[in-house]
C-alpha cells in the first residue's frame, strides 16, 4: 500500500464521524440522554484522531500524484490549504468534547451547555469538511471541478448518441 492509497483509506474517517456524532448528540440532547451525549463526545474524539492520520499521510499523498497527468498543483495546494483548515476545527471539536466528556461524568453544571457548544462547533467543522472533501475529490475526479464537462464514449458532441458504427442517431 502506498502513501496515496493510505491517505485514501484514512481521508474519509475525520468527515464521516462529525456527522455520525452530530446525529448521536441531537438523540442525546432530545432525549436527555447522557449515555448518548458521551458517545457523540466519543465519536468525536475519534474524528480529530482520524484527523491527525489523514494531516499525516497527505504529504506522502501529494509526492505520489503530484507526477501523474492530469493532477494540477494548484488543486492539491487549495486541498491542503482547505484540510488544514478542517482538521484545526476537528481538533478543536475533540479537545471540546474531551472537556465536555469529563465535565459530563464529574457532573459538573456547565456540563449542560457542552452539547450546544460542541454542536455549533460540529456543524461548523462540517462546512470546512466539505470543502476539504470537496477540494480533495478534485484533485483526481475531473468530473467534479467547477466547469467541468463530462464527456461519454456513448455521446457525440451535439448530445446525440453514437451507435456501434459510429454514426449519429438524431432525434427529429
Amino acid at each position: 500500500m502506498n502513501n496515496a492509497h493510505l491517505h485514501l483509506v484514512v481521508n474519509h474517517l475525520p468527515i464521516i464521524f462529525p456527522f455520525v456524532g452530530i446525529i448521536i448528540l441531537l438523540i442525546g440532547v432530545f432525549t436527555k440522554s447522557e449515555v448518548s451525549k458521551r458517545n457523540a463526545y466519543l465519536i468525536f474524539i475519534l474524528g480529530a484522531i482520524a484527523s491527525i492520520a489523514a494531516m499525516a499521510t497527505g504529504e506522502g499523498a501529494e509526492e505520489g500524484v503530484e507526477n501523474i497527468s492530469g493532477v494540477s498543483e494548484s488543486l492539491i495546494k487549495t486541498h491542503e490549504e482547505a484540510a488544514e483548515l478542517f482538521a484545526a476545527f476537528s481538533y478543536l471539536l475533540g479537545g471540546i468534547s474531551l472537556i465536555g466528556l469529563l465535565s459530563s461524568f464529574k457532573n459538573f453544571t456547565f456540563s449542560k451547555f457542552f452539547p450546544f457548544i460542541t454542536l455549533i462547533v460540529a456543524v461548523t467543522a462540517i462546512y470546512f469538511a466539505q470543502k476539504a472533501g470537496n477540494t480533495g475529490g478534485e484533485i483526481r475526479h475531473t468530473e467534479i471541478r467547477n466547469g467541468a464537462t463530462v464527456q461519454n464514449g456513448d455521446h457525440d458532441e451535439n448530445g446525440g448518441e453514437n451507435n456501434q458504427k459510429g454514426e449519429e442517431n438524431h432525434e427529429d
